[in-house]
């Protein structure tokens, strides 16, 4: 009779409120809508009640409404009355003003909040443990899952792991939106749980979702089926021990969503520290990545995109794990690279940064080529002949002062990646795709083209479109790409995903088709009169230089991103005389190994510290062996700028040395670099870091013997760089034409005694010595 009574005084006061149902909603807010998500952004129509939200912090009428009327807080026993009463209201309502509706169905079962919270229980008793018995962590770099704890603001991305990647269920979608919260929300902690397999069998698909999707937050993998109560993807939002919510439709619940998020941090006393990115002191940025260890050293990390200058005879790869683009002729070798480490930044190739580039469409009368960098939501354009890279899109509006100028001229000016608030709701899935549709207008769409918007090239703006408005203007490029797919043999699982998802991976070349195989990490080219499909053979690699997660400054302090990678050094300690030391060093390539290119100076990195000083790299010219401090190398590096003469620029193609390549490079066992050092009385260090590009050899036919050679090489460690590895060789028949590139670290201490006596007490005297370190990298 009480319940009743307070359901009757609820629908009175509902009568009297019929415009704002809202206000008498409870905070915690548990949907148990029996449909799936739904496989893209804009696939579904929007609720009436939502058809005001434009994204930013709960946009719209509903939002801004549910902004100024905070939501009564409701004790969980008071679930099941509030929820009748609403049920009731709509029914009584219906007739009168069918457009007002609640803004999402709570449950009204107690069991099933009890479910959500066994769900949440289960997923808090992994905290802290690597792996047990029905669950296992993937991608936790630096061991994050140590740092998980009870409290804490947590939404977690709940998928089955039935599904394959974007064939019945679309986890793509699922990933981009929970990248979105995570941008928006810095201090939430997120990761993703894949759940309803054996622990062994599931590990090979959730390397392929991190790879594929470019996942930096931590994955558990799960052998408990919730398959009952999630009904399809979905996400689950927790705080500490109070009631969990989950969310099972986003298109229909984004600013529902976003609110819950917002309250959570605002009822905190203190701000959420966020474990799952929580970094310590660091000089520089540092931008989180996939965490699949030595994988990412094969020459090719998820070539996704390819784009083609047929009279120009150049093939323009999207490189989109490694952040680059790679340019190449048809016979594989590699002219040029666009991009140096993942970023925002603009500028010569060299110094460029992309985040996950992606489609590129190249312009013949310009001679530059467009490219989608998918994760800073941006298209650039790359100049070719003067090798600078812009954003044409968003407009950059930049400064016009002196200082400015100053700036630029200094190079101190960086660009500013977009952020999310740029960008509404409806644009929460990452542009892919690139195609002209006119002289100056390009098609930008999202990999379904669920989202496309247009380009205006001369003016840098964006027009929004309709779905269906431009469907003819892309539809024939469509058709065309994929009857090419038709006539490549492709892997089991890009089979299964959408002809429109791989538009943008092939390209006709002259008598050939182009295709971006991410499952082989390979590039595929078939034989139109043939019909033979054949490898690209990537040659001149040394032009790709020394790869940027190979680098480790001696300045930059340890942090939870790229840096922290631990490198296996190689550690060397010996006693030298004051003055000059020559040091040349010797690589001895694992067996079984060939080299795929040269070693070459760009593919070497050194640093010296404390109370040495490097004067020289491999060409080492004479120089005095006396004394000489940091500030008057510097002064004398301006002397020389200032009366040498400036030397032509050579004519020969950028990138790597400008010696010829030695043609027997493939049947060397050891290489060797060079450094020359000027020492001085106490202790200096040598850090020094090469690339080395191999191959199998090529007497090494046995598939076992490959699979067992690519992991040494590789030095596989961790279960992800494993299951890389065997999900690399299913889809690769011979894996003598695979590129890896092998990373060597030297640390050398150098301990310096003091100077010879002289005959006066102040003569000083310098001597001169050679050093020679064999290093094996068996």
């Amino acid at each position: 009779m009480a319940q009743a009574s307070v359901a009757t005084a609820l629908l009175r006061r509902l009568r009297r409120h019929r415009a704002d149902p809202a206000a008498l909603l409870p905070r915690r807010l548990i949907s148990s809508d029996p449909a799936p998500a739904s496989s893209s952004l804009g696939a579904a129509p929007r609720p009436s009640h939502l058809s005001g939200y434009s994204g930013g912090s709960g946009g719209g009428r509903s939002s801004a409404w549910l902004a100024s009327h905070p939501r009564s807080r409701f004790p969980r026993r008071q679930h099941a009355i509030a929820t009748t009463a609403r049920a009731a209201h709509q029914a009584a309502s219906s007739s009168e003003s069918p457009a007002v509706e609640a803004p999402i169905e709570a449950s009204t079962s107690t069991t099933t909040i009890a479910s959500q919270s066994d769900i949440v229980d289960f997923i808090k008793s992994t905290f802290g443990k690597l792996e047990g018995l029905n669950h296992r962590w993937l991608n936790a770099m630096n061991g994050i899952w140590r740092n998980l704890n009870q409290e804490g603001i947590y939404l977690v991305l709940l998928y089955h792991s039935s599904g394959t990647l974007n064939s019945n269920n679309n986890h793509s979608v699922a990933f981009e939106r929970l990248k979105y919260l995570q941008q928006r929300y810095p201090r939430l902690n997120v990761f993703a749980v894949q759940h309803g397999s054996d622990i062994t069998s599931a590990e090979s698909q959730a390397v392929h979702t991190i790879v594929t999707e470019y996942i930096a937050f931590p994955i558990l993998i799960l052998d408990k089926d919730f398959s009952n109560m999630t009904n399809g993807d979905c996400y689950l939002l927790f705080e500490g021990s109070k009631d969990p919510m989950l969310f099972t439709k986003w298109v229909e619940e984004p600013d529902v969503m976003i609110k819950a998020i917002e309250e959570l941090s605002v009822l905190k006393e203190e701000p959420s520290e966020n474990v799952l990115s929580r970094v310590s002191w660091q000089k520089e940025e540092v931008i989180k990545e996939p965490h699949v260890g030595s994988f990412r050293n094969l020459l090719l990390y998820n070539p996704a995109c390819i784009s083609v200058d047929e009279d120009g005879d150049r093939i323009f790869i999207s490189d989109s794990n490694h952040h680059r683009i790679i340019i190449s002729n048809s016979d594989g070798m590699i002219l040029d690279c666009i991009g140096s480490s993942p970023g925002f930044e603009d500028g010569e190739f060299e110094s460029a940064k992309f985040l996950r580039p992606a489609s590129s469409f190249y312009h013949a009368d310009e001679d530059c080529l467009y490219i989608v960098d998918s994760e800073n939501r941006a298209v650039r354009k790359a100049d070719l002949e003067r090798r600078t890279l812009e954003t044409v899109y968003p407009v950059s509006n930049k400064s016009s002062g002196i200082w400015s100028w100053i700036t630029d001229k200094l190079g101190l000016t960086k660009e500013v990646a977009p952020t999310i608030q740029d960008f509404d709701a409806d644009s929460v899935a990452l542009p892919w795709h690139l195609i002209q549709i006119s002289e100056d207008d390009l098609l930008v769409a999202d990999r379904s083209f669920e989202s496309p918007w247009i380009l205006r090239i001369s003016t840098g703006q964006k027009q929004d479109i309709g779905r269906d408005e431009v469907m003819e203007s892309y539809q024939q490029t469509v058709n065309e790409r994929c009857g090419l797919l038709k006539d490549i043999q492709l892997s089991d699982s890009l089979e299964k995903v959408t002809s429109k998802e791989l538009v943008s991976s092939v390209s006709r070349f002259h008598n050939y088709i182009i295709f971006g195989d991410t499952d082989g990490q390979r590039v595929l080219k078939h034989n139109l009169d043939t019909k033979n499909t054949s490898n690209i053979n990537f040659s001149n690699c040394q032009v790709l230089g020394l790869p940027y997660w190979s680098i480790c400054n001696l300045e930059r302090v340890s942090t939870w991103g790229r840096s922290t990678e631990q490198f296996q050094e190689h550690v060397r300690q010996v006693d030298v005389l004051p003055g000059r030391c020559n040091i040349t060093v010797y690589i001895d390539i694992p067996n079984d190994t060939e080299l795929a290119a040269p070693l070459a100076e760009n593919c070497i990195w050194r640093q010296v510290r404390g109370s040495g000083a490097e004067i020289s790299g491999s060409d080492v010219p004479n120089t005095p062996t006396e004394k000489v401090g940091i500030a008057q190398q510097w002064y004398d590096e301006l002397d020389n700028l200032a009366f040498s003469e400036v030397a032509e620029e050579p004519t020969t193609a950028h990138g790597g040395d400008d010696k010829p390549a030695d043609p027997s490079y493939q049947d060397q066992r050891r290489v060797q670099f060079m450094c020359t050092v000027n020492v001085s009385p106490g202790t200096c260090e040598l850090v020094a870091s090469a690339a080395l590009y191999l191959k199998i050899a090529r007497t090494i036919d046995d598939r076992v013997d490959q699979k067992a050679l690519v992991k040494r090489i590789m030095g596989c460690q961790r279960r992800e760089e494993h299951a890389g590895v065997e999900l690399l060789m299913e889809s690769r028949g011979d894996a003598r034409d695979l590129v890896v590139m092998k990373p060597v670290h030297l640390r050398l201490r150098l301990e310096c005694g003091d100077h010879p006596a002289g005959a006066t007490n102040k003569e000083t005297i310098s001597t001169e010595s050679s050093l020679k370190i064999n290093v094996s990298l068996d």
